[in-house]
């Protein structure tokens, strides 16, 4: 078996979600391939639909049904158990790929000798071909010989663990899985995975199409939501004490983890979270300090957030309730401002 194609699916049976996924993966032009697919314990007919496609696709589909919910972590390590793939690829069971995503990334495999290969996704809000906003997932820098500026380039920037394939050995041949239990699982371990990669190589077209709806993990903020996340920057961090490459590339892992344990939580939780707790939002700036004192000096840091965002955000590690009360009195000002351009506009219009 050359590819094993591993879909976590949890409630996407909606709005015809699921089959529109699972049909893009039948349907590729890449013979040689499985597709597992794991229900985690889906309340909807998802199950249903995937032993529909079990029956209809033998020895090219298989469903699989777990009896706990896991989240999605756990619903891939338990795809990752029944592969038998020399590559391993991941899909969300919203989204959807082109007919011939898989076949042209073995297929620069095949050319390059890479291990790990990725392309692009754009971003779209209904079930079609048609190319939404491009997201860029890679660098054509990033790519070849993998070396220690390569990898440092690729912990700051890795792009979206969907869009790749590996080859076995780099996931199954390491000890690590998909932490369970939480959301952004894929923040959490995707370093190691790709520090274990010797050449990477990068198509730049966007093959893989991901689906933006108000279930979608990204639109859906809350309390849980932001402790998974900064659940998952600390294994993030603990992977790299435990494989040995936190010193050698500390500043690219500060930044990583600034990002994700910190400041997109603290805005998302902010924005997001109707009933806000202080003492959560003081937590986490603590935790911050405590684990990297000085991220605030970080280049990258330094380079990539606006002057605003480091305003608000040394305003927390200053004072938590001073912070949270300028937020919340700064968002309620651009709402209303923005209200009162339209109601304007409205009266210009009609004037």
């Amino acid at each position: 078996m050359l590819l094993s194609v591993i879909v976590p699916v949890y409630n996407t049976a909606g709005e015809g979600k699921l089959e529109y996924c699972l049909n893009s993966l039948v349907s590729q032009t890449l013979e040689d391939m499985e597709i597992i697919a794991v229900d985690d314990c889906s309340t909807d007919d998802s199950w249903q639909i995937l032993q529909r496609f079990e029956r209809k696709y033998p020895g090219r589909f298989r469903a699989v049904h777990s009896e706990v919910n896991r989240k999605q972590g756990g619903a891939k390590n338990i795809g990752l158990s029944f592969a038998r793939g020399e590559w391993i690829g991941f899909i969300d069971s919203d989204d959807w790929i082109t007919p011939d995503m898989y076949e042209k990334l073995l297929s620069r495999a095949g050319q390059t000798g890479a291990d790990m290969v990725g392309c692009d996704y754009c971003l779209t809000d209904e079930h079609s071909m048609k190319v939404g906003q491009v997201v860029p997932n890679n660098r054509p820098e990033q790519t070849g010989i993998l070396d220690h500026e390569k990898y440092a380039s690729l912990i700051l920037d890795s792009g979206s663990l969907v869009v790749k394939i590996y080859r076995r050995e780099i996931i199954l041949g390491c000890g690590s899985r998909f932490p369970e239990g939480i959301f952004y699982e894929d923040n959490a371990l995707g370093n190691t995975w790709m520090l274990r990669a010797k050449h990477f190589e990068y198509i730049p077209e966007p093959m893989y199409y991901y689906y933006q709806h108000d279930a979608s993990t990204v639109h859906t903020i809350t309390k849980k939501r932001c402790e998974d996340r900064m659940q998952a920057g600390r294994i993030m961090i603990a992977e790299a004490k435990k494989y040995g490459y936190f010193e050698e590339y500390y500043r690219e892992l500060e930044y990583s983890f600034t990002v994700l344990f910190y400041v997109n939580t603290l805005f998302s939780y902010m924005l997001g979270v109707k009933q806000k707790d202080p003492a959560f939002v003081k937590a986490m700036g603590r935790e911050m300090r405590e684990t990297f004192p000085d991220f605030q000096k970080n280049p990258w840091y330094q380079e990539r957030f606006n002057e605003e965002e480091k305003r608000l955000v040394d305003m927390q590690q200053r004072s938590t309730m001073r912070f949270m009360l300028y937020f919340t009195l700064l968002w309620t000002w651009r709402g209303l401002r923005k209200k009162l351009a339209g109601v304007l506009k409205g009266r210009k219009h009609n004037a």
